[in-house]
């Protein structure tokens, strides 16, 4: 009997910058995963031009995202990454979806109100309707798990209400997905780090507060000596001490020591030591996926490649269930 894999399906928006905390939290679990599951991995271009986007900055950083993709090492012949523009079913399929949602229920999205809050008096469609473009790439591809944080965790719930109303006119149609929380140790949450008390972000206006996984030696040491501790000396996993918290987290990611033994090699040593032998380490470790990074992104056939091929596996998934929605619907095919 062949043993079906089950369909793991995550995208990232290709804005801002990566960092560790992307690495850490996101890309280090799906590396992990690749042999597990069938992945479908994309990058969400349509999703990021509900902001304004400059579009040439905007093509050298898909580019970009998918070149530190590859670097990190996420192998294209083993998972589908693909950009979510390649594949005209997503935005085919989020129209049907869009007439099996109700206005209340994206009203309720929290996203929605914190982002529409900053975009001014003139909010866009899609910035309301983006969690419906999100349920149609859960759906297409009849994804088991979908690995999404605290922020997200409403869209998928949003997501598994429209596919149940859906089957419950048309039958058993699309799979309802499940969440998919990732180990402590591999997805651990990364925190800002001149204010571990918020999620290291790639749109963080202060560039101190992220290690992005492109700086350079000189920006690492400086970010992780900057970073944000405490009035004590004592290195120490503890809820009342943030800032140490997120840099032994990020520590014992990068070298795979445990935290505990991490604590035990600093006793008495206070922080400046601490700090340096961490951005060390944190050098060491994101060196080798920069050089890979830029012998990759300096070949753009092979990326194009990469691109056009993984659309191809992505469609071949993507077409039947778009194909039977059409049909369940009464479209004429």
């Amino acid at each position: 009997m062949l043993h079906h894999k089950k369909v793991l399906l995550s995208g990232i928006q290709p804005s801002g910058k990566l960092n560790i905390g992307n690495y850490i939290g996101a890309i280090k679990n799906w590396v992990n995963l690749q042999d597990e599951y069938e992945s479908f991995f994309f990058l969400a271009d349509m999703h990021t031009i509900t902001v304004k986007q400059h579009p040439d900055h905007f093509r050298e950083q898909l580019y970009d995202v998918l070149a530190l993709y590859l670097a990190c090492g996420l192998d294209p012949d083993k998972n589908t990454i693909f950009c979510q523009s390649h594949v005209t079913e997503h935005a085919e399929l989020a129209w049907i979806l869009n007439c099996f949602a109700y206005m209340g229920e994206l009203n309720r999205m929290t996203q929605f109100k914190d982002k529409s809050q900053r975009a001014g008096k003139n909010i866009n469609v899609g910035l309301f309707a983006y969690p419906i473009l999100q349920a149609a790439d859960i759906l297409l591809y009849s994804s088991d798990v979908v690995p999404v944080g605290a922020d997200q965790k409403q869209h998928l719930e949003l997501a598994r209400d429209i596919a149940l109303r859906f089957n419950n006119i048309y039958g058993d149609v699309f799979k309802i997905p499940e969440p998919f929380i990732p180990k402590a140790e591999g997805g651990a949450r990364i925190m800002a780090l001149q204010d571990p008390t918020k999620k290291m972000s790639k749109s963080d206006e202060n560039e101190n507060n992220t290690i992005c996984l492109l700086d350079d030696p000189k920006q690492i040491i400086k970010k992780v000596k900057r970073a944000v501790t405490d009035s004590e000396t004592e290195v120490k996993y503890a809820e009342y001490k943030p800032g140490v918290s997120n840099l032994l987290t990020i520590y014992s990611a990068v070298t795979g020591k445990a935290i505990k033994d991490l604590e035990q090699e600093y006793i008495g040593a206070g922080y400046g030591k601490f700090k340096q032998e961490l951005a060390d380490a944190v050098v060491a470790f994101i060196t080798p996926i920069q050089e890979e990074f830029y012998k990759l992104r300096n070949d753009k056939n092979y990326l194009h490649e990469v691109l056009g091929k993984n659309a191809e596996k992505a469609r071949v998934k993507a077409r039947p269930m778009l194909e039977k929605v059409y049909n369940l619907i009464g479209f004429i095919r």
